[in-house]
C-alpha cells in the first residue's frame, strides 16, 4: 500500500515451531515467547507432528534432542532434524537438550543444527538471543548478496 512517496510495510510476525515431548517445558517456552515477543508460535509434542506442518514454512524451529517421552517409537530430534533439512534446508533449527555434553552438541552441529541449547532456567533468554542472531545473520547475508550482485 502506498501513499504518495511513502511505502507502508506490514510486518509479518516470525513463525516459530516449538517441538518437545516434555509438555510442561513446551508450555512454559510457548508462554515465554508469546508474552515476550510478537512471534506466531506453534507447538508439537512429536517430530512427526512438526514434519506434517512444514508446509507452513516456519522461520525457526526449536527442537528437543530426545522425543521419546510420549510415544516410545517416535522419531528422535536428530532424525527429525534430518527430515526437516531434507525438505527445508534453509530453515534454522535450534536443538534443545537436558544433556550438557559436548559430544551431543557436536553431533547436532554435524546434522546442520543452527545452535544447541541446554534446558535450564535461562534457556528462554538464550533462545531469544539465538533467534535474534538468526535474523541478523539473514539480514547481513542479504546485504552481502546485494553488494556482490552489483560487482
Amino acid at each position: 500500500m502506498s501513499f504518495g512517496n511513502e511505502v507502508m510495510v506490514t510486518k509479518v510476525p516470525v513463525k516459530l515451531f516449538l517441538v518437545d515431548d516434555d509438555v510442561l517445558f513446551l508450555k512454559s517456552l510457548e508462554i515465554e515467547f508469546k508474552q515476550n515477543t510478537d512471534f506466531n508460535v506453534e507447538t508439537f509434542t512429536t517430530g512427526e507432528l512438526c514434519l506434517h506442518r512444514l508446509d507452513q514454512n516456519p522461520d525457526v524451529i526449536i527442537l528437543d534432542y530426545h522425543l521419546d517421552g510420549m510415544i516410545k517409537n517416535a522419531m528422535n530430534g536428530i532424525e527429525t532434524l534430518d527430515k526437516i533439512k531434507e525438505s527445508n534446508p534453509a530453515t534454522p533449527v535450534v536443538i534443545l537438550s537436558s544433556q550438557d555434553k559436548i559430544e551431543v552438541a557436536v553431533r547436532c552441529m554435524h546434522h546442520d543444527a543452527f545452535d544447541y541449547v541446554v534446558k535450564s532456567e535461562t534457556a528462554f533468554l538464550r533462545l531469544q538471543k539465538i533467534v535474534a542472531s538468526i535474523f541478523q545473520t539473514r539480514k547481513i547475508q542479504k546485504e552481502l548478496k546485494w553488494y556482490m550482485d552489483r560487482m
